[in-house]
């Protein structure tokens, strides 16, 4: 009994969210931002909430393919991945703003475990990632 309850306390211990952030500089005059489109990603609904988190500090947002149009001084890209339990999950996400190319930001949310046995691993793709983007461009 004791070996199960240490087990089943260590798979929830494992079950650990770890958010990495390196926030926006408060100087920068950060208005509008483009969002590189990942065709790669599959959470359908994470370029909307990247999205609504950016219009949520009131900075704009525009979606492109392909090249960055040259009225982008401020280009997110991000990735994002998708674990399966029963149903997909967001178990992994990275964030990188660019200014005139160069990183100026970032954030990473990663899923310790895939989320081990833990049911917030099912909590939507907003829940998780809106503190993510709050932190990102906290004091924008």
């Amino acid at each position: 009994m004791f070996r199960s309850t240490v087990l089943v306390l260590s798979l929830l211990v494992c079950a650990c969210t770890s958010v990495k952030v390196q926030s926006v500089d408060t100087s920068l005059p950060m208005l509008h931002v483009c969002i590189q489109r990942n065709t790669q990603v599959e959470v359908s609904d994470f370029l909307a909430v990247l999205q609504e988190g950016f219009e949520r500090h009131g900075i704009g947002t525009e979606i492109y393919n392909g090249n960055r149009p040259r009225r982008c001084e401020y280009v997110l890209m991000y990735t994002a991945l998708r674990s399966w339990d029963l149903k997909t999950y967001l178990s992994h996400a990275e964030l990188r703003l660019l200014r005139s190319g160069q990183e100026i930001a970032s954030a990473e949310y990663h899923l310790r475990g895939k989320g081990g046995l833990s049911l917030m691993k099912f909590a939507g793709t907003k829940k998780k990632m809106d503190p993510v983007i709050d932190k990102l461009l906290a004091g924008t």
